[in-house]
């Protein structure tokens, strides 16, 4: 029985419709459309509204925005041979979907695997040290070298962030007595400084005393003065010999006074009426 009009004309109408959604494409603002022409490349379209040639033309969408790649954690031996796990996150995008599409098979797996050995290569050329103090440096360095590796790609590496340094027990405790000594040392060396401060600004008081003995002496009534302000009950100090010596000189003064009176004493004494026969 040969097919009806009615059937003839669904099924028209239904090859148009297939037709037209194969052939009408909408790409959103961050995709964009590799074209191929009978399987070779034609053009990047996109965004906005594509239209295709159907069973001629196919496309493949590419996402130019940047994305992100967790890099699994990675055993890593550093250049003092002290073993520990790495991991970090890179951030890419393509800038030439044309490249990213037809220069790899697969840009994203090929991104991350590339990641994850030129992370083992550059940190295996450092020192444990420098992984934990620069590590902001270290992140720069893998950054540049995935994206001279990838610009023939049309892949842009803007940025790598290591994100975790695991090391082993073993280690972690070495690390730790390390830094409590380090911490020793620096308190030793403070204290020394301190204590060569203290006995150079002792030197120069008592210099600046020595000089000028009135300031001893207003040092000295001073440091009575802070101690009758404890409220003590008995005060034993020592009196210094130069408010002593005055005295000590006017002691003596008066000794030799006395010895001159009492040798002057010994002698004869002459009478009134002797004088006109001594004279």
């Amino acid at each position: 029985m040969p097919p009806t009009p009615v059937y003839l004309l669904t099924f028209g109408v239904m090859l148009i419709v297939f037709v037209g959604f194969s052939a009408v494409k909408i790409l959103r603002q961050y995709e964009r459309a590799v074209v191929f022409t009978l399987g070779k490349f034609d053009r990047v379209k996109g965004p906005g509204l594509v239209l295709m040639i159907p069973f001629i033309q196919e496309m493949v969408r590419v996402d130019i925005r940047t994305q992100v790649i967790e890099i699994p954690s990675q055993d890593v031996i550093s250049r003092d041979n002290v073993s520990m796990k790495v991991d970090a996150v890179l951030y890419f995008s393509v800038m030439d979907p044309e490249r990213a599409i037809i220069q790899v098979q697969n840009y994203l797996p090929a991104t991350n695997m590339l990641a994850q050995t030129t992370l083992r290569a550059v940190l295996g050329q450092h020192e444990l040290d420098e992984m934990l103090s620069d590590r902001k440096k270290l992140s720069v360095d893998v950054q540049e070298i995935l994206d001279a590796q990838t610009e023939s790609w049309g892949i842009k590496v803007s940025n790598v962030e290591i994100r975790t340094v695991e090391l082993g027990e073993n280690m972690v405790r070495a690390i730790a007595k390390q830094a409590e000594a380090e911490r020793d040392r620096r308190a030793k060396i403070i204290h020394a400084e301190a204590e060569f401060q203290a006995s150079q600004t002792l030197v120069n008081a008592a210099k600046v005393l020595s000089s000028i003995p009135a300031a001893m002496q207003l040092r000295y009534l001073q440091t009575l003065a802070e101690i009758g302000a404890e409220q003590n009950s008995t005060i034993v100090f020592p009196m210094p010999i130069d408010i002593i010596t005055p005295f000590l000189g006017i002691l003596e003064a008066a000794a030799k006074t006395e010895q001159a009176k009492g040798a002057n004493g010994s002698l004869p004494r002459s009478s009134p009426d002797d004088l006109p026969r001594l004279a």
